[in-house]
């Protein structure tokens, strides 16, 4: 039995120097499919390694950002999807790819370049849109917003995200009305949405209407009873309201469910 063990350990390397770039790149999504990571990042450096000028490396470099993604390495990511990128530059799925970890990691403006890009490719990439219209949002831009949503919702008149973003901006621009009439058409359609019931509130409290946040924030509780978002509107409402102890179990709750204390601090205060 010893025997075999060391005739299989010995042999392991020749046999994987042997495989073709196929075999490995067919293997590393096996890996991927398998969540297993590091396995499937070494076969892909292997197989890029072996044929360093092969056309379809494009394809390989963003396997190897979509893992390193994963295992939460967001720079070698980004430098993974960018080789890609130099190969083949009009790539819509690695352009997203790579416009979403920026996001994630704060870099909006390098994130809208890409939708950008994505868009002079595709016209019609709703996520491009719906992406785009988000960083106009933070932005302030809020022309350049609307204009994206509105293009999203003719393309895609039910898109959920589009809409739910479009009442948001509404809101934004103090048209509450129009806010609330597109987050009761949503809530038709998904009566069960915890999130739904929460942005109206939000909504609600805007207009002074604070029983109805209160009814709406109840519900969105009862849905999800783990609503962060919830809980904090709803301890602001009761902070106005005087009711201090009823805000302060809502911040607690909060925290409870990771809200880091510093942020509610403030209103923490308030509540003694």
């Amino acid at each position: 039995m010893i025997r075999i063990i060391l005739i299989l350990f010995l042999s392991f390397p020749v046999a994987l120097c042997a495989q073709t770039y196929q075999q490995l790149s067919e293997k590393a999504i096996e890996y991927i499919e398998m969540d297993s990571l590091s396995k499937a990042e070494e076969l892909l450096l292997q197989a890029l390694k072996l044929e360093p000028k092969n056309a379809h490396n494009a394809l390989l470099f963003s396997n190897l950002g979509l893992v390193q993604r994963k295992l939460g390495r967001y720079n070698d990511a980004v430098e993974s999807y960018t080789y890609a990128l130099n190969i083949a530059p009009l790539a819509v799925p690695i352009l997203l790819n790579r416009a979403a970890i920026y996001l994630e990691q704060g870099m909006q403006d390098k994130a809208y370049v890409d939708y950008c890009q994505v868009m002079d490719v595709d016209k019609k990439n709703t996520e491009a849109l719906l992406m785009r219209a988000y960083i106009y949002m933070l932005r302030r831009d809020y022309k350049g917003a609307r204009l994206d949503y509105q293009r999203l919702l003719e393309i895609d008149p039910k898109n959920y995200n589009g809409r739910l973003g479009l009442a948001t901006l509404e809101q934004k621009e103090n048209k509450f009305r129009e806010a609330l009439d597109i987050l009761n058409q949503l809530l038709v359609e998904f009566p069960e949405d915890a999130v739904l019931y929460v942005a109206r509130a939000d909504v609600e409290r805007d207009m002074k209407h604070d029983d109805l946040a209160l009814v709406d924030l109840d519900e969105a509780i009862r849905l999800a009873p783990d609503s962060i978002d919830a809980y904090l509107l709803r301890g602001d409402i009761y902070l106005d309201q005087k009711k201090k102890s009823l805000a302060k179990a809502d911040f607690e709750k909060a925290i409870s469910l990771g809200v880091p204390p510093a942020d509610v601090h403030e209103q923490m205060q308030q509540c003694k």
